[in-house]
């Protein structure tokens, strides 16, 4: 016996010529029953369970629209098809604020029912079959792509196309691709180590054919815009992941026009280096050489790793002999309340010619899961750590600084961050001395030794512009999604930071960060 597709209910006071129609559609597999008034179509709601409805809108006594309110009432989820001789725009109006699923105009053809059908009881069947079709395509793309020498460029166009199918994969958990899917980022992420390993150096000393870099975003990004006749707002999410963005994008194409541009974080992906290096537009050993005090005391008073932000920029400024009036103002949110202060007060900030606003909230987010035993139960895997981020977002105060500048055209805002961040599911043992750093996906101190597979090993900072460490200090970089663990208490600590969110190595979550602008809409 051949399987129903779904059940309708069609309510119609001329039933009888829509005979034809009922006779398709049986055909094509749906079961149909039908009504000819709403009072008998909500006594059949009442007792069967419908996929689709599909209601006449000017029907003798009890009128469509009143029909449609009463089965919402008892099913509101039911789609309802409203049919009607009427193109009147109040008539559309009144049926949507009703919750109409859709609406056809009579006379209404066969093709135009079918595809109603096929919307409501198999589009998400249809539309995940032609998902699972293209992402096999694509999965066998991206892996011949590896098998090449890649630029810069290409790693971020495979690194935003598997972005993209991690959105599609958490819309259809039922084709069970997202195994796959994890499986081709690390597999991605074990060519990405080995690329940056390979170039790294080389994108220190040159400034052709490589990306744009940390040092480099106030100038590639942020100072052309202030060269225009607008003020700047200039948004550092810390911690941001591409993932995460794109769930925060789609929540503002009502209020701006966007354009998404990237660029790689330095190493270590992290805040004391990344972050200050983009607000010093330097490298970490010349803020080291330029402002030793400001260094020594961002590194080891934990507390004020990047207290001096603003004063980083303002000397990038001067360098660069950018003269901002009135001066331009910096503000640091770390927790609600303060956000909510911002927030009611960001029009009299859109006045000053450049604001920047650091957000830490994503960082606190990503430290918080590792910490919290219920904040890991609510947000298990990636897909559940973007649904958290959307969460957070839309009831934000960034996301209400962002509503209301969209309202003035003389304001244009520059949004980005510092790093990212990986779920790191593999430990490493690590050997150092007991003046070794604490982090876990880079570390720095004498002697330190690890598995080879796991790191990049930086003996000398100079290399990779990094702070000296004392006379034989030297670096070590996670690669892919480990982490490191010192061999006191090795377990207990292996078991702790399993499945946490880390930042500091190399991967493409950390290091291929977008710099979104965003000209409101009006």
């Amino acid at each position: 016996m051949e399987e129903i597709k779904g059940k309708i209910l069609w309510v119609d006071d001329e039933i009888d010529l829509l005979r034809p129609h009922i006779r398709f559609l049986t055909e094509k597999g749906y079961a149909v029953d039908t009504a000819t008034n709403g009072e008998d179509a909500i006594t059949m709601v009442k007792q069967t369970v419908f996929d689709l409805v599909f209601l006449d809108e000017m029907m003798a006594g009890m009128g469509g629209l009143r029909t449609l309110a009463e089965i919402k009432d008892l099913r509101p989820n039911l789609p309802v098809v409203m049919i009607t001789k009427n193109e009147e725009e109040s008539l559309m109006e009144e049926a949507i604020g009703v919750k109409i699923s859709d609406y056809l105009i009579k006379p209404v053809n066969p093709s135009q029912v079918l595809l109603a059908c096929k919307k409501f009881l198999e589009g998400r069947k249809i539309t995940g079959a032609a998902v699972s079709k293209d992402y096999i395509q694509e999965f066998n793309q991206i892996s011949v792509a590896l098998m090449n020498d890649l630029d810069h460029n290409q790693w971020i166009d495979i690194y935003a196309r598997l972005v993209s199918w991690s959105s599609e994969m958490d819309d259809h958990p039922e084709l069970g691709l997202k195994q796959t899917l994890v499986d081709q980022f690390r597999e991605c992420n074990l060519a990405f180590g080995k690329y940056v390993e390979r170039n790294y150096r080389d994108w220190i000393e040159r400034s052709d054919n490589r990306p744009a870099l940390s040092p480099e975003v106030v100038d590639r990004f942020l100072i052309p815009e202030l060269n225009t006749g607008k003020s700047v707002i200039f948004f550092v999410i810390d911690c941001l992941r591409l993932d995460q963005w794109l769930i925060m994008e789609s929540l503002l194409h009502d209020y701006f026009e966007i354009s998404k541009q990237f660029y790689f974080s330095i190493l270590p992906t992290a805040t004391p280096y990344s972050r200050n290096a983009i607000f010093s537009g330097s490298w970490p050993s010349d803020v080291e050489l330029r402002h030793p005090e400001l260094w020594e005391k961002s590194e080891d008073d934990e507390s004020s790793r990047n207290r001096y932000e603003r004063q980083f920029l303002d000397k990038l400024l001067e360098r660069r002999k950018i003269i901002l009036k009135p001066e331009p103002k910096y503000v640091k949110i770390l927790d609600a309340e303060f956000g909510r202060g911002i927030e009611h007060n960001i029009n009299s900030y859109a006045q000053t010619k450049l604001t920047s606003i650091v957000v830490n909230f994503v960082d606190m987010l990503a430290h918080g899961r590792s910490d919290s035993s219920l904040l890991k139960e609510i947000a298990p895997d990636e897909s559940a750590y973007r649904s958290l981020t959307k969460s957070w977002f839309v009831h934000s105060s960034l996301f209400g600084m962002l509503r209301t500048l969209s309202k003035n055209k003389n304001v244009t805002v520059l949004l980005t961050t510092d790093h990212g961040s990986i779920r790191s599911l593999r430990g490493s043992k690590v050997l150092g001395d007991r003046e070794a750093s604490t982090n876990l996906r880079y570390k720095y101190g004498r002697n330190l030794k690890a598995e080879e597979k796991a790191a990049i090993f930086v003996k000398n900072p100079a290399d990779f512009k990094l702070p000296k460490r004392g006379v034989a200090g030297n670096y070590i970089i996670a690669k892919e999604d480990y982490y490191f663990v010192y061999p006191t208490d090795y377990h207990k600590y292996l078991n702790q930071y399993r499945d946490s969110f880390q930042h500091g190595g190399v991967s493409l979550e950390e290091m291929i960060l977008p710099v979104i602008k965003l000209e409101p809409k009006g």
